[in-house]
C-alpha cells in the first residue's frame, strides 16, 4: 500500500459513523449488508449513510453489488490488512515484537 492510499483509508474511517459501518459490516462476514440494514441497524438516515458508504467505497474499505433491487456492502478485508500491513510494516526496527514474542511493552 502507497502512503497516499493509507491516508484516504485512514481518513474514510476517522469519523464516527464511517467507523460504526466498517466495523458492522466486518461482522457481518464476506456475505455483507444491505445499506437499509446498516441504517436500521446505527439509526442513520438514508442519505447521511449513503454519504459514509460513498467515502468508504472511495477508500476501497467496503465492496458494493448490487442483489437485485439491494446493494449489499461488504467489508474490503484486503484492503483493511494491507493497511494494518503498511502501519506495522517497520515494527520494532525488523526485531520480533507482536504477540507470541518474548519482547513485552516498554522493554527494550
Amino acid at each position: 500500500m502507497e502512503t497516499r492510499q493509507a491516508l484516504v483509508a485512514l481518513s474514510a474511517v476517522a469519523q464516527e459513523s464511517r467507523l460504526a459501518v466498517y466495523r458492522m459490516l466486518v461482522q457481518a462476514g464476506p456475505e455483507g449488508m444491505a445499506a437499509s440494514k446498516i441504517a436500521e441497524g446505527l439509526g442513520i438516515a438514508p442519505s447521511s449513510l449513503s454519504f459514509h458508504l460513498k467515502e468508504l467505497s472511495n477508500a476501497g474499505l467496503v465492496t458494493p453489488k448490487q442483489e437485485g433491487r439491494f446493494v449489499i456492502y461488504a467489508a474490503n478485508f484486503a484492503t483493511m490488512a494491507a493497511l494494518v500491513g503498511f502501519l506495522t510494516e517497520n515494527c520494532c526496527g525488523g526485531a520480533p515484537c507482536g504477540p507470541g514474542t518474548n519482547q513485552t511493552q516498554g522493554e527494550q
